[in-house]
């Protein structure tokens, strides 16, 4: 029969099996459905409990939680339920419901104290970071958020040249290796698609870290919740999305969460991101191009800046050179921008927003970073214990 969903269309094929990590209350036996479909390869079960689910010490109880989920149609995920996915690979596998959830989640790791019972919530789970690429703020988010929920740490830095990928080892043994030491791995990796190749092999979740040029999902996420508790809002809002965009994963990634959202328009200050334009139209969001940063600052909620990056255009310095320094945020843009506006970058930064903006309340990216350890507490959570 076929199912057409937020995420994907796909043929559904019901068979009864086991998930990656399956942990829920006693009073329910949750049944997947195994997915067949070409693509997303990765994303290996899929829970629906509004429908499938049995319950066995406690009818009411279940009959409620389901009266929940239904309601204004609306779903409602109950503590404990399993998480809706087994690995975290592209912004596309986010719906709305599940977004604004796991912000929830994200609110509630803002509060939890040191020392305090939250904080042991993961005691007894290994996290393995595996970086192939260079990294700060991603990867010591991902540590820390581990370390603050009472989890534990196996972290190499530099996989490329300090694994076994220098002898020659593939990803796919790499993977088979160290998901026998872990519960999770958090995979940084410089090519396209190799998180995916990943998560197909694996038997324990996949988060991906940002596969080269591809996507870098839980930066999305951080963003969108960044522009939720900056703005207050997500519906309605203008977004220009400045820089590197033909390379740049984290803007693919959050324009795929923004076109969730009603009455979003997004202006791209960079040519060359037709992928992205192409889903927008298909999903009916209002785009435009320009050149002019002064004027898409002036109308837009949310300048959302990037570097360009110099390891993209390898031996083509040139091109490199030609794109860097095109759109600088500085003082002329700040004066330009709303009162209530914010310039968000996912960092590093070099000399793409100058220094003195910094001390101006609408530059934001340093308190985006912060959110970001939030976020990767609540997706840390989802992912090995549920809602």
């Amino acid at each position: 029969m076929a199912v057409s969903s937020s995420l994907f269309s796909c043929t559904m094929q019901m068979e009864v099996f086991a998930p990656k990590i399956s942990k829920c209350p006693k009073d329910f036996v949750y049944c997947h459905s195994k997915i067949s479909y070409m693509e997303p390869s990765y994303l290996k079960s899929t829970c629906y409990p509004i429908s499938r689910f049995l319950c066995i010490n406690n009818l009411s109880k279940c009959d409620k939680v389901k009266k929940n989920w239904q309601r204004d149609g609306i779903r409602c995920f109950s503590e404990g339920q399993k998480f809706q996915l087994d690995d975290v690979i592209e912004a596309q596998q986010f719906d709305r419901d599940i977004l604004n959830a796991i912000f929830e989640v994200a609110q509630d790791m803002e509060k939890i104290e040191r020392n305090s019972p939250e904080s042991q919530i993961l005691k007894g789970y290994l996290m393995a970071t595996l970086f192939y690429e260079p990294s700060t703020r991603t990867r010591l988010s991902f540590e820390s958020a581990m370390r603050r929920l009472g989890g534990e740490v196996l972290t190499t830095e530099n996989a490329r040249e300090f694994s076994s990928a220098a002898k020659g080892e593939t990803l796919e043994d790499t993977i088979r290796t160290v998901e026998g030491y872990s519960d999770l791995i958090v995979l940084r990796h410089f090519e396209s698609g190799a998180a995916r190749r990943a998560a197909a092999i694996a038997g324990i979740p996949i988060v991906n870290a940002g596969d080269g040029p591809g996507q870098h999902p839980s930066q999305a996420l951080l963003d969108v919740y960044t522009i939720e508790r900056e703005i207050g809002k997500l519906d309605g809002i203008k977004v220009g999305l400045v820089g590197d965009l033909a390379n740049g994963r984290t803007v693919r990634s959050l324009a795929y969460l923004l076109a969730k959202y009603k009455d979003v328009k997004i202006y791209f200050v960079s040519p060359e991101l037709d992928d992205i334009k192409d889903y927008l139209t298909s999903k009916g969001v209002d785009w435009e191009e320009s050149y002019d940063l002064v004027e898409v600052a002036s109308k837009c909620d949310v300048v959302y800046q990037t570097r360009i990056q110099k390891e993209r255009f390898g031996e083509r310095l040139d091109l490199y050179e030609k794109a860097r320094g095109k759109f600088i945020v500085n003082q002329n843009i700040l004066n330009a921008m709303q009162k209530h506006a914010v310039i968000m970058h996912p960092l590093p930064r070099l000399d793409e927003i100058t220094v003195d903006v910094d001390a101006d309340p609408r530059a934001a990216y340093f308190r985006q970073a912060k959110y970001g350890l939030y976020i990767r507490m609540a997706l840390l959570k989802l992912l090995l214990v549920g809602w």
